[in-house]
């Protein structure tokens, strides 16, 4: 699995390009009377962004309609229902590297209408994951995304607990290397219902991807070569037992099975978790007294090992713009605006990664001058986990394979189906799936 050298990529980048491209930016043009409607991801740590549309809007006199905000889940519905309907005249959507393949003829080349000194600022391995069929068919948003460490510090400052941990486990308590420690611990800390080990997305793409990762982490994979699924084997097995051993002792809240990502943002903030493997979005939001009970008792980590390598299911959100909208022009001034310099840094100052380099390039100047020791291993911990970041499988099957995948990790968790039942019954379907999509 390749990994993607996030800081060497960076740290390569021309200033001068990324200087020129932002002075150039500046004007967003002028769309008196036009109506930008949008289709955008909603949830906290994507909202800050929003607020400064007011700014676009005065800029050029447009206005912008945001006539659907959903999680990434409901919002890839609702477009693919547009697609079937024929109704997609609106102009802005929400969109993402594991999702972008799946939208066939929806969305604009951006390569035509997006200067290319403006392209060639954001990090390149970022414009080649939203690069589809040779189709620039999203600019990246501050929002990079692989999964890292979250613990509460204070769990490891208790000698009485410690003592009692290495009794238990043969081994020093410590933050958590490798994901068996991490199960052994959530266990150990867990105390039902007042408190829990751990925490994870249980069902939509959010299970399949964490599931994903880890078969990778396993020495395993999704697919092979010739898209046949193979996460059905002896490492999509200790994978997926991960997932039950932990429902199984409790260290986990029963409802977990339901959780997508403001569940568990909501509650590891309120310091009733242990343990989160959670995306850089949150951050500042976990860290923020006003947002979050533990505050000032946040430690960030790399993310742990499995059997073979690091976890690191990763991929990017960003803007497009429809074939069909009325006012591309404007459109495309949005989305530009919206992914520019200024919006990225203001972006970033969030916790979450940005996509430029130059804004790569201040956070990482910003860290290493201390003036915020939190953001600084935050910001350390993500760029060493983004050295094992790897994409889903770039098939525009992904999201209707991890529909038929994510019920049959749920019947294994809850105990309806025994693991091996349920991946081989999961691996028959999607292989049926892959047949009739062509593959061989």
């Amino acid at each position: 699995m390749k990994k993607m050298n996030v800081l060497g990529a960076l740290l390569a980048s021309s200033a001068l390009v990324a200087s020129a491209e932002s002075s150039a930016a500046q004007d967003y043009g002028s769309f008196d009377g036009v109506t930008v409607e949008a289709k955008l991801i909603g949830g906290q740590q994507y909202e800050a962004l929003y607020g400064r549309i007011a700014e676009w809007e005065a800029a050029t006199g447009a206005s912008v309609e945001i006539i659907s905000k959903k999680s990434h889940f409901e919002i890839d519905k609702e477009i693919k229902s547009d697609m079937a309907a024929g109704t997609t005249d609106w102009c802005v959507g929400s969109n993402h590297s594991s999702f972008a393949p799946q939208y066939e003829g929806l969305y604009a080349d951006l390569s035509d209408l997006v200067p290319a000194a403006e392209i060639a600022a954001f990090v390149p391995g970022n414009i080649g994951a939203s690069t589809v069929g040779g189709e620039l068919l999203m600019l990246p948003r501050a929002q990079f995304d692989v999964s890292v460490l979250y613990y509460l510090k204070s769990n490891y400052e208790d000698a009485e607990r410690a003592a009692a941990f290495e009794a238990e486990y043969g081994y020093a308590l410590a933050v958590p290397e490798t994901w068996d420690q991490v199960r052994d611990q959530a266990i150990f800390f867990a105390d039902p219902p007042n408190f829990y080990g751990t925490q994870y997305a249980g069902k939509d793409e959010a299970i399949v991807g964490r599931f994903y990762e880890m078969v990778v982490a396993e020495g395993g994979n999704y697919l092979d070569e010739d898209k046949r699924p193979i996460f059905n084997s002896e490492a999509g097995q200790r994978a997926l037992q991960w997932f039950v051993d932990l429902y199984e002792a409790q260290a986990v809240p029963a409802g977990t099975i339901s959780y997508v990502w403001d569940d568990l943002g909501q509650g590891f903030a309120s310091g009733t978790v242990a343990l989160n493997l959670d995306w850089p979005g949150w951050a500042g939001f976990f860290n923020d007294p006003d947002s979050s009970k533990a505050a000032g008792n946040v430690g960030v980590a790399i993310q742990p090992m499995g059997s073979v390598t690091r976890t690191g299911w990763s991929g990017h959100h960003g803007f497009s713009v429809t074939n069909d909208c009325a006012n591309q022009d404007a459109a495309v001034s949005l989305v530009r605006f919206l992914t520019s310099e200024e919006s990225q840094l203001a972006e970033s100052s969030g916790g979450s990664l940005p996509t430029r380099s130059a804004v790569w390039e201040a956070n990482v100047a910003a860290a290493q001058a201390g003036d915020d020791p939190f953001r600084a291993e935050a910001l350390a911990a993500f760029v060493a986990g983004a050295e094992y970041a790897f994409a889903v499988p770039p098939v525009p099957e992904w999201g209707e394979s991890t529909n038929i995948v994510f019920p049959e990790l749920q019947a294994a968790i809850v105990g309806d189906k025994t693991v091996e039942q349920a991946l081989n019954d999961a691996a028959e379907a999607v292989d049926e799936l892959m047949r009739e999509s062509g593959y061989y």
